[in-house]
C-alpha cells in the first residue's frame, strides 16, 4: 500500500529505468510560529445538516501544535470538534469564547466572516 501512495504523489505508474528511485521527499514539518506571530481567523460556519462550527483558520506551524491548541480550544468551551487540513473545528457557536481565549495566550486573533 505504501507504494501505491508514492507512485500516486509523484505521478509515476513505471519506469523502464533500472536506476530508477521514487523521489520520497519527506515533507518537512512547518516549524510553528509564536503565538504573538500567528495571524488567527476565526469563522462561524454551518456544516452538514445547518449544524453550527466554529472555524480557526491560518495557523502556520506542526500538526502536532495544531492538535494541542484544538485540544485546548475545545476543553476552554467544554464541547467536541476536530483538527484537519490545517484548520481547528469546534462544535457549537464558540466564536467569542475561542477568540477571547487566543487573545488571552498571546494569539493574533479576530473574528471574521460567518
Amino acid at each position: 500500500m505504501a507504494r501505491k501512495q508514492k507512485r500516486k504523489q509523484s505521478g509515476i505508474v513505471y519506469s523502464t529505468n533500472p536506476d530508477f528511485s521514487y523521489n520520497t521527499e519527506d515533507q518537512s514539518q512547518q516549524e510553528t510560529l509564536p503565538p504573538g506571530e500567528q495571524k488567527l481567523r476565526v469563522w462561524r460556519e454551518s456544516k452538514g445538516g445547518g449544524k453550527r462550527v466554529t472555524v480557526v483558520r491560518d495557523f502556520v506551524g506542526s500538526d502536532d501544535d495544531l492538535k494541542d491548541l484544538g485540544k485546548q480550544l475545545k476543553s476552554h468551551c467544554g464541547v467536541g470538534g476536530s483538527t484537519k487540513d490545517g484548520e481547528i473545528l469546534v462544535q457549537g457557536d464558540q466564536r467569542d469564547k475561542v477568540v477571547a481565549y487566543l487573545l488571552k495566550k498571546g494569539y493574533a486573533a479576530k473574528p471574521a466572516g460567518g
